[in-house]
């Protein structure tokens, strides 16, 4: 899915909500669990009913490679499932690998090969640290996307992303000033933690016509509402992202239609946010 394809699912179904597949066998109903004959099975029946009732919702999915790494050959053959149901029965859903890779030139072009070419995913979340060599490999796929991160929302971004240069830059500024030169806005986007409010302001500065991949909506606190405030562009320029949130609104058996009615609050929130903020 390239940037006006993107932008076009945003206008027609008038949400920008990505739905984060971080699934958790712990947090499953008891009766998906107890017929699967494997976690894989249980992952993928789960993730099958989730992308079912909040499609309508919303228009990326990211699977966290994690959750599903965790269970070795089978959790990656769910996650390699999940991707081909969302190719075969959602093509206008963009799919995010969250995998924040980062490596040496020859190994960052295999994690791309095995994400782009094995996987099938449209993007992959990168991290920058070890510069221009680590990330090219990723922006070599046309129609591909790199989501690099800059700014998050965790504790320990304290320790260097906000640390400051002798001309007054904070490293993330100096990340994304540096990374626009890497790449256009039709291949590049940046995480940004919806924790940091008023800072979407200072990023936009750095980044005016970039989609950000913004997560820490929800469960993790961040308010949608400044979010849009500081960091909607007139292409909205925003994938919000909500994870536990949407997949665990409800441990029971209603758990994928609770999962539609917290997708769609949000949809509704987001339509209305486009109404009060889109420039």
């Amino acid at each position: 899915m390239n940037r006006t394809e993107l932008i076009g699912q945003i206008r027609e179904k008038r949400t920008f909500l990505c739905v984060g597949l971080d699934p958790d066998i712990k947090k499953m109903p008891s009766s998906i669990v107890d017929n699967a004959s494997t976690p894989g099975e249980a992952i993928f029946v789960f993730n099958r009913r989730i992308i079912d009732a909040t499609a309508q919702y919303c228009v990326a999915y990211k699977p966290n490679l994690a959750f599903y790494e965790a269970y070795g050959i089978d959790g990656e053959k769910a996650l390699a499932d999940t991707v081909m149901y969302l190719k075969e029965n959602y093509p206008h859903h963009l799919v995010i690998a969250d995998a924040k890779r980062g490596d040496i030139g020859n190994t960052s072009a295999m994690y791309a090969k095995a994400c782009f070419e094995t996987l099938g995913a449209d993007a992959i979340t990168v991290a920058p640290y070890m510069g221009k060599d680590s990330v090219s490999p990723f922006l070599g796929f046309d129609g591909k996307w790199v989501v690099l991160l800059a700014l998050t929302s965790n504790p320990g971004s304290l320790d260097f992303q906000l640390v400051e240069d002798k001309e007054g830059r904070r490293l993330f500024e100096r990340v994304i000033e540096t990374a626009r030169s890497w790449a256009s806005s039709e291949q590049m986007m940046f995480v940004v933690g919806a924790t940091r409010g008023a800072l979407f302001e200072d990023i936009r500065r750095c980044a005016p016509d970039n989609f950000l991949l913004v997560p820490g909506v929800g469960a993790q606190g961040g308010s949608l509402e400044e979010v849009c405030r500081y960091g909607m562009t007139s292409d909205c320029g925003l994938l919000v992202n909500s994870s536990r949130g949407i997949i665990y609104a409800s441990s029971g058996e209603d758990f994928a239609e609770a999962s539609a009615r917290e997708a769609s609050k949000l949809a509704a929130e987001m339509a209305r946010m486009l109404d009060l903020y889109q420039k």
